[in-house]
C-alpha cells in the first residue's frame, strides 16, 4: 500500500522552516526583510512596500526574485500573524495572480516570514525572509 501511494506522489509537502508561529505587531513588521539570496522586502509604515529581487509564492508557480512596489497588509488567524503583499497593477509578473501571504515565525530572537513555493509535489525550497536581529 505504501509503495503504491509513493508512486502516486509524495506523502507530505515541504515542511515549514524552523520556528514557532507568532503574532507580530505592526512595529515588528515595518522593517527590511531579507531572503537567502539577498533579495529584500521593505515594509513601510504607510502600508506600502518596495521589493528588490525577493522571493514570493504565487500559487503553484515558483516565481522567485520579484522586484517592484505595492501595498501590504497584516492579518492574523488563531495561530499566527501573516502579511499579504499586493504588487502594483502594472507589475509584469502578476498577470492577475495574487501573491500568497507570508506566515510569521519566531526562532529564538529571529523573526521570519515564509511561504511555500512551487508545486507541493516537488522539492522547491520555501521562501523565507528574516528581519534584522532584535
Amino acid at each position: 500500500m505504501a509503495l503504491s501511494l509513493t508512486a502516486c506522489g509524495r506523502f507530505t509537502v515541504m515542511p515549514p522552516p524552523e520556528g514557532e508561529p507568532v503574532f507580530l505587531k505592526t512595529s515588528d513588521l515595518v522593517t527590511t526583510w531579507t531572503d537567502a539570496d539577498d533579495g529584500t522586502l521593505t515594509l513601510k509604515k504607510d502600508g506600502t512596500f518596495v521589493a528588490d529581487k525577493v522571493c514570493v509564492a504565487v500559487g503553484w508557480y515558483d516565481s522567485l526574485a520579484w522586484s517592484g512596489t505595492g501595498t501590504w497588509e497584516a492579518g492574523s488567524n488563531d495561530e499566527y500573524s501573516f502579511v499579504e503583499v499586493d504588487f502594483d497593477a502594472d507589475h509584469p509578473e502578476t498577470r492577475g495572480r495574487p501573491v500568497d501571504s507570508y506566515a510569521a515565525l519566531r526562532q529564538g530572537k529571529v523573526l521570519k516570514l515564509w511561504a511555500a513555493v512551487g508545486d507541493p509535489d516537488n522539492d522547491y525550497p520555501n521562501c523565507v525572509l528574516t528581519s534584522p536581529a532584535n
